[in-house]
């Protein structure tokens, strides 16, 4: 059987502030949502089209996003599609969600541009605009249930320092 390609590249607005949580090893999750809007003609008039996407991300991404993205950012972002599913406590049923999780994330907008803004990269210092902060994708391709994500992976060089700062 021949490989496939799962890539997702969105580019878009936060539709509200990231939820962030930690695994049982300390390990940061983020989950946010973004909005993508299409515009096309209908007749006469031009008609907005809005997309919502579920977005999870995780290590040093996790952390740049709990740390600099609001409701209304303006972000891009690479990542993967995943659907992930489990037994609801209350029903019995099974429930799925499918998200993206985020491999890559630029920052636009906001300060960034007012101050030549930065981004981090993935070793956490600081890179020019429109480069982009990568998580790292270390056991992040077999996980199926919020508890194992990143549990792969060895977060001891994630620590945030002031030149973490992308403005």
């Amino acid at each position: 059987m021949s490989k496939g390609v799962n890539k997702v590249f969105l580019l878009g607005h936060v539709g509200k502030d990231p939820e962030v949580r930690s695994t049982q090893g300390g390990n940061n999750i983020v989950n946010f949502s973004l909005a993508t809007t299409d515009r096309q003609k209908q007749g006469e008039q031009w008609v907005d089209q809005t997309e919502w996407h579920n977005l999870v991300a995780f290590s040093r991404t996790a952390e740049v996003i709990r740390n600099y993205v609001k409701k209304g950012s303006q972000i891009m972002i690479e990542g993967k599609i995943k659907t992930r599913s489990w037994d609801d406590k209350e029903s019995g049923q099974k429930k799925y969600r499918t998200e993206i999780v985020v491999n890559e994330l630029t920052l636009l907008g906001g300060a960034q541009s007012r101050d030549e803004g930065n981004a981090t990269s993935r070793s956490g210092s600081p890179c020019p605009s429109g480069k982009s902060a990568n998580a790292n994708k270390a056991g992040s391709d077999t996980q199926s249930s919020p508890s194992s994500y990143g549990d792969n992976y060895d977060y001891s060089d994630t620590e945030i320092t002031d030149s973490d700062i992308p403005f």
